[in-house]
């Protein structure tokens, strides 16, 4: 899906450019994560690089481009998550659970961009926001649809469709409050410990609450253990 953040200056990418302006988003996403979007500056993000402000503006018209550009991507990892045909087979339930598992695995996998809407939310244009709200409901029409579909075969048991799914999705939200990546658990524990929290919240039943919907394996079988919470706060 096309970013609604505006267009860089470079009309003609290619591998070298492409590598400049990844390096000119990864120098502001680490000073946005460390400092917050208003006490950063393009002066900050061009020093950060060893650059010219030109050099930046080459490629960003603003700031706010490269904060939206940079919220962008963990948006689109963690709303398309049911898209695909990747569960198709699957029944409701174990594709809604699935796709729980790889929003919350996304978010971590996108830290800290992912975390920049949940603490800086008037840091977007409205066109930006209005283009988020949309996917977020493309995900949310989906989930819903699914979490219904499990509920009448009996594997889910839940009251309100739209207030389970926000709820369940409130987990992976929460994260920018406390997660680090350097935490006590890593990062694919509390996956899994987020991931069953989540199925609980849908009532989820059977086995594959009690082992896991998805998520890598161990050789031999059988999944990593996991303590009685999440990484420190």
């Amino acid at each position: 899906m096309n970013s609604p953040a505006r267009k860089p200056r470079q009309r003609a990418p290619t591998a070298g450019t492409d590598a400049k302006r990844e390096g000119i988003l990864r120098a502001a996403e680490a000073l946005f994560h460390s400092q917050g979007y208003e006490r950063t500056t393009i002066d900050q993000i061009a020093a950060a690089l060893g650059v010219t402000k030109p050099y930046v503006y080459y490629y960003f018209h603003n700031k706010q481009q490269i904060f939206e550009t940079l919220s962008w991507t963990p948006a689109v990892a963690c709303f398309t998550v049911l898209d695909g045909e990747q569960d198709a087979a699957l029944p409701a339930h174990e594709q809604a659970a699935r796709g729980i598992e790889r929003l919350i695995r996304a978010t971590i996998a996108h830290y800290p961009a992912a975390f920049f809407a949940y603490r800086e939310p008037q840091a977007y244009r409205p066109e930006y926001i209005a283009e988020q709200k949309r996917l977020a409901k493309h995900f949310y029409d989906k989930l819903c649809t699914l979490l219904e579909a499990g509920r009448a075969s009996g594997h889910l048991q839940f009251e309100e469709t739209r207030i389970t799914a926000l709820a369940a999705c409130s987990l992976p939200g929460f994260l920018h409050s406390w997660y680090r990546p350097d935490g006590r658990l890593p990062p694919e524990q509390v996956v899994q410990v987020l991931s069953r929290l989540a199925w609980a919240l849908m009532g989820l039943r059977g086995r594959a609450a009690a082992t896991g919907a998805a998520g890598p394996r161990r050789r031999g079988g059988g999944r990593p253990a996991a303590r009685q919470g999440p990484g420190s706060a």
